[in-house]
């Protein structure tokens, strides 16, 4: 976690900023809640709770500084919110989402099998691509054996 806050440090350093208590507070709490895919709100929610004097607004800033930074990303899920996730600079690639229609879950996929297919595209169509974004819709393990 300190080797993120350093790169967060440099990032906001760069572009003239500081890691206020109120950004510290938010970006722990996506660090705390990694897989989660939380909204703004349950953002806020958690973060009032070490910070009760932050409001709803410095929540939103933030997010969108993390975001510009790319420390973050803002994902869309179908749910009608945006989402936030932590950028792992390990990641070399771009995961998916599994999204349980029933019950909600949202489950990670660790693996991406669409190199081949971007490589096919950007040859065949003189076109470079620069980001993808993939998700599935169905229902979970736990979903299927309550169906069952």
């Amino acid at each position: 976690m300190n080797e993120i806050m350093e790169t967060v440090k440099d990032r906001l350093k760069e572009k003239g900023y500081k890691l206020t208590p109120q950004r510290r507070a938010t970006l722990d709490t996506i660090i705390e809640n990694k897989g989660k895919h939380l909204s703004t709100e349950e953002i806020y929610d958690i973060v009032k709770e070490k910070c009760p004097e932050i409001g709803l607004a410095t929540v939103y800033r933030t997010l969108q500084l993390l975001d510009e930074l790319d420390i973050i990303s803002k994902i869309n899920l179908d749910d009608g919110c945006s989402r936030y996730e932590l950028n792992d600079d390990d990641d070399n690639h771009q995961h998916h989402h599994l999204i349980c229609t029933k019950c909600g879950a949202i489950i990670e996929v660790g693996v991406d099998l669409l190199d081949e297919l971007e490589s096919e595209i950007e040859r065949n169509y003189n076109f470079t691509i620069s980001d993808h974004k993939v998700k599935f819709f169905g229902h979970c393990s736990k979903c299927n054996k309550s169906c069952s």
